[in-house]
C-alpha cells in the first residue's frame, strides 16, 4: 500500500512538472530573446508609479486636459509588438507593457510564462479621447494581430498570448462588443474571433527591460522578424492618425 501511494505522488508531481513546461514552451527559432539583466532589468517596472508622481507634481492649468484622460487595456499577443503599434498614434499619452486577467498578484514575467498565472500580456494605453477614441483604437486593435487565433499569436503561444479586451467602464465593453460583431465576419466557414472582452480588474507593469522595447532594441531578432512589420502595417493603414507624418517620396 505504501509502495502503491509513493507511485501516485510521484505520477502526480511529474505530471506537474511536465504541463509547466509544455505551457512555457515555445519555438526554439522564435524564441523572445530578451537582453542580459542589469541591476535595473531585475527590478519591477514601476512606470505607472513614476507616471502618477510626475502627473502629481506638474501643476494643472486650464489648458490641462490630463483630468479627461482615458485608459484602454488590450491583449494582442506579445506586448512587445502592442506597445510599438500604439505608440505610433496620435492622441496616445503613453502605453506600458505588462499583465492583466489572472489571479496572481505583482507576477513576474517568468511567471507568467509559464502560463500557470491566468494572466495576458497586455498594453496599457492611457490616451485622449478628443483626439482618438476607443474605437479608433479598437480599429488597430483588430488589424494589427489576428484575433481568429486562440491563445496564440505568429511564435507565441500559451493563454498569456490570448487576444483580449479588458474593459474600463460599461461604455467601452458596449463599443468593444459592437466593434467585435463588426469585424465578424458572416459565413459558416469564416474563422470565428476568439477575443474575450472582460471587464479589468488589475494592471501589473512588466519589468524594465520589456519597457519600450522596440525603440531600445532595434536589431533584436524578434523585432525585427515580428514587430517592425506590425510597425510597418499601422503607419502604412492609418497614415492619418500618426504623430509624425510619413515622409514624402
Amino acid at each position: 500500500m505504501q509502495t502503491r501511494y509513493s507511485n501516485a505522488v510521484a505520477a502526480t508531481l511529474a505530471m506537474f512538472v511536465f504541463a509547466s513546461l509544455a505551457c512555457s514552451a515555445e519555438p526554439a527559432a522564435t524564441k523572445k530573446s530578451k537582453p542580459a539583466k542589469t541591476a535595473k532589468g531585475d527590478q519591477k517596472s514601476d512606470a505607472k508609479a513614476e507616471k502618477a508622481a510626475k502627473s502629481d507634481a506638474e501643476p494643472k492649468s486650464e489648458k490641462d486636459d490630463s483630468i479627461n484622460l482615458e485608459e484602454a487595456t488590450f491583449g494582442s499577443g506579445c506586448f512587445w509588438c502592442g506597445e510599438a503599434v500604439f505608440e505610433q498614434l496620435k492622441g496616445v499619452k503613453s502605453v506600458v507593457s505588462g499583465f492583466s486577467g489572472g489571479t496572481v498578484p505583482d507576477p513576474t514575467y517568468e511567471q507568467v510564462l509559464t502560463g500557470l498565472t491566468g494572466h495576458a500580456e497586455v498594453i496599457e494605453i492611457t490616451f485622449d479621447p478628443s483626439v482618438i477614441t476607443f474605437e479608433e483604437l479598437l480599429e488597430v486593435f483588430w488589424k494589427t494581430h489576428d484575433p481568429t487565433r486562440l491563445n496564440e499569436q505568429g511564435p507565441d503561444h500559451g493563454t498569456q498570448y490570448r487576444s483580449a479586451i479588458f474593459y474600463h467602464t460599461d461604455e467601452q465593453r458596449e463599443i468593444a462588443e459592437k466593434s467585435k460583431q463588426k469585424h465578424t465576419k458572416p459565413g459558416r466557414n469564416a474563422p470565428k474571433i476568439v477575443t474575450e472582452i472582460t471587464k479589468f480588474s488589475e494592471f501589473y507593469p512588466a519589468e524594465d527591460y520589456h519597457q519600450n522595447f522596440f525603440k531600445n532594441n532595434p536589431h533584436n531578432e524578434y523585432v525585427l522578424r515580428y514587430v517592425r512589420p506590425k510597425v510597418g502595417k499601422v503607419k502604412k493603414e492609418f497614415k492619418d492618425q500618426l504623430k509624425e507624418a510619413p515622409a514624402k517620396k
